[in-house]
């Protein structure tokens, strides 16, 4: 059975010069390996460094050549120098995870009974790179439908991979179950003074104030997969 979830994410132009904690890559750089990997499976082979400007949205030529050294260095890419599509990823390994659901960039909406939340019980699987992972357990997927997250580079027609935890840092983006109201939503969490704040990630979209008791975490976003196009 499908879920409905609600989903956001973290500061556009800002955070794109800002570290991804887990995996030391920044958001952009991290975009740049998951366009190369879309590319490779929908085209047959590899981005020109143009269409990696294209596709990432990047200002020139200079800023993909300069994030793409990063990359090879840190051992995500290798490049083949003289050849005008002679980028890859440095591993072609992949492991599949399951896609639970649908979470809405937007206000909570109702969803199917908390307790058939089942991470494994999906026929439909997505494959990703094992870099992407790192080790991780318990990784899960969901589509995104909507824009409250587009300020943390989350819009509508992504795909979000999460890890199923129940415990987040403050600031972290999170997918809650909220109790009484039977509804879940993707937001970043914020546990404050007597209250749980869930805050979207857009500037027109007010945050949603509950208490403790009534919030659980049920996992946290740990990479984007962007709609190309």
């Amino acid at each position: 059975m499908k879920h409905m979830f609600s989903e956001e994410k973290a500061t556009r132009a800002g955070r794109q010069s800002r570290h991804d904690c887990n995996t030391g890559l920044t958001q952009r750089q991290q975009g740049i390996i998951e366009f190369v990997d879309r590319f490779v499976r929908i085209y047959g082979y590899p981005p020109s460094v143009r269409d990696i400007v294209a596709g990432c949205s990047l200002s020139s030529t200079s800023v993909a050549d300069y994030n793409l050294k990063i990359l090879e260095k840190k051992g995500f890419i290798n490049r083949q120098r003289g050849i005008s599509r002679g980028i890859g990823l440095a591993a072609d390994v992949r492991t599949e995870v399951p896609i639970i659901g649908t979470i809405a960039a937007g206000q909570p909406i109702p969803v199917p009974d908390q307790e058939t939340w089942d991470v494994t019980g999906t026929a439909e699987r997505l494959q990703v790179p094992s870099q992407m992972l790192q080790g991780r357990q318990g990784v899960y997927a969901l589509r995104v439908k909507g824009q409250s997250m587009i300020d943390a580079l989350i819009s509508d027609g992504d795909i979000v991979l999460m890890q199923f935890i129940n415990s987040v840092e403050n600031g972290a983006l999170a997918a809650v179950w909220l109790k009484n109201e039977h509804e879940a939503t993707l937001k970043k969490f914020y546990a404050e003074r007597g209250r749980v704040r869930l805050q979207p990630a857009n500037s027109a979209m007010r945050p949603i104030y509950t208490t403790a008791a009534n919030a659980t975490v049920q996992g946290r976003v740990i990479g984007v997969i962007r709609k190309l196009g």
